[in-house]
């Protein structure tokens, strides 16, 4: 039936109603992208990057082992455990500072860290010739369970170890660094996947699988692959990070792995030789992880413009955030001109909360705290409240990496403002 003309003039209306709001939107969109300002001075930051360096350096006791978790709040218990995937965590951290501002205090700190990791937890794998693994050790970790090897143990003490190796050729024997690799690669599967533990009876297991353990032995391998070239660390990297592309390829939600995206720029960003690597599909996975971290995190005001990545306010959260997608820029293509300048800005107003939660002044200054602040009283928050002011050496780490990560990839580029 012919519209009669009153109905002509309330569709057109509405058609250009409409037609304005999406010109209305992409505006928008085009303005927040032009608006976005350096929240961060450089010698802010600076002090920052000094602060927290300094306050990880100090928790090294001459044996070489941190002081892995403390409370700002006096009147609460500490925990007595510990965990030697964030101390090789810590040396890495450590190594990143010391690259952009040489210091040979710190340079000790870390070799006696990197000792103390070696005596206490670098040791074969039974029954296995030529590999070794980084072990859990239930006496030192004191969390009751057996001993185990953790893929992302080797991951990241391999990580660990030829960062201070880059920076102290001979700290570490190269064959002791090979026979971290070997380990890793006998922990993978056919199909790029991995086992997640090896205990020390039982071997193999994957009754358990962690989210963050492929990107951390992808990064081993390839930065052990930067200074010791053999196509076989390099395969498996690939093949590991080609994996969690394929199988996460199309899904309208993906998991946040900030260490895959750490491993794929690192991948990226070097010569892979005969090894074969399908850019397009590292890039693809990339895109789906930052699209999910800029997604989820809360909107930004004008009246508080610098919030964490995630609701309740926790920084490391937001620090391993920011890692990932300070080494996205090293993925995602120029051509993704709009997604760049999005993910520029996020990752300036997540240094920005960092910075803000650092501690700044006191014998913890440089200190990261668990969380911004406590939430209401209620019961259900009763545990994250007594953590809320919790600093485990990873809460430092994470934020000193985001630091470093945020130094290379922008702020160099525009200047801050006063």
């Amino acid at each position: 039936m012919p519209l009669q003309g009153c109905n002509r003039i309330f569709i057109s209306k509405w058609l250009i109603s409409l037609l304005t709001l999406a010109i209305s939107g992409v505006m928008s969109q085009a303005f927040a992208l032009d608006a976005c300002k350096p929240l961060v001075a450089k010698e802010t930051l600076n002090k920052a990057i000094g602060a927290g360096s300094g306050y990880l350096a100090a928790a090294i006791d001459e044996d070489g082992k941190f002081e892995y978790r403390i409370n700002l709040d006096p009147t609460l218990v500490v925990e007595k455990k510990y965990n030697i995937l964030r101390h090789a965590g810590s040396i890495y951290a450590l190594a990143q500072v010391y690259e952009r501002a040489p210091d040979p205090e710190l340079l000790m700190a870390m070799k006696r860290a990197a000792r103390f990791m070696k005596a206490e937890t670098l040791a074969p794998v039974p029954g296995e010739e030529g590999r070794l693994a980084i072990w859990s050790k239930h006496d030192l970790n004191n969390t009751g369970k057996p001993d185990q090897a953790k893929l992302g143990g080797a991951g990241l003490g391999l990580v660990a170890l030829v960062s201070l190796e880059r920076l102290a050729p001979g700290t570490t024997d190269l064959e002791e660094l090979r026979g971290v690799a070997r380990f890793i690669l006998s922990m993978q599967k056919e199909n790029g996947s991995f086992y997640s533990k090896y205990f020390a009876e039982g071997g193999r297991d994957d009754l358990w699988t962690s989210l963050f353990y492929p990107g951390e032995a992808a990064l081993g391998l390839i930065m052990l692959y930067e200074i010791d070239p053999d196509p076989a660390w390099l395969k498996g990297a690939v093949h590991a990070l080609e994996y969690l592309a394929r199988t996460r390829q199309g899904r309208a939600s993906v998991p946040v792995d900030n260490w895959a995206l750490i491993a794929s720029g690192r991948l990226l960003a070097i010569d892979p030789g005969d090894v074969e690597v399908d850019r397009r599909r590292i890039e693809a996975h990339a895109i789906q992880i930052v699209e999910e971290i800029l997604r989820a995190r809360p909107t930004p005001t004008e009246n508080d413009p610098i919030i964490s990545f995630v609701p309740n306010g926790r920084t490391t959260p937001t620090a391993t955030r920011v890692e990932g997608l300070v080494a996205s820029l090293d993925v995602i293509s120029n051509e993704q001109a709009q997604l760049r300048r999005r993910i520029e800005c996020a990752i300036e107003e997540g240094v920005a909360f960092l910075m803000r939660a650092q501690v700044q002044v006191g014998r913890h200054r440089g200190a990261m705290p668990r969380a911004i602040r406590r939430l209401d009283p209620a019961p259900h928050h009763a545990d994250f409240n007594r953590r809320a002011t919790e600093v485990r050496i990873d809460y430092v780490q994470h934020a000193l990496s985001a630091y470093v990560g945020y130094e290379d990839a922008i702020a160099e580029r525009s200047p801050p403002m006063n």
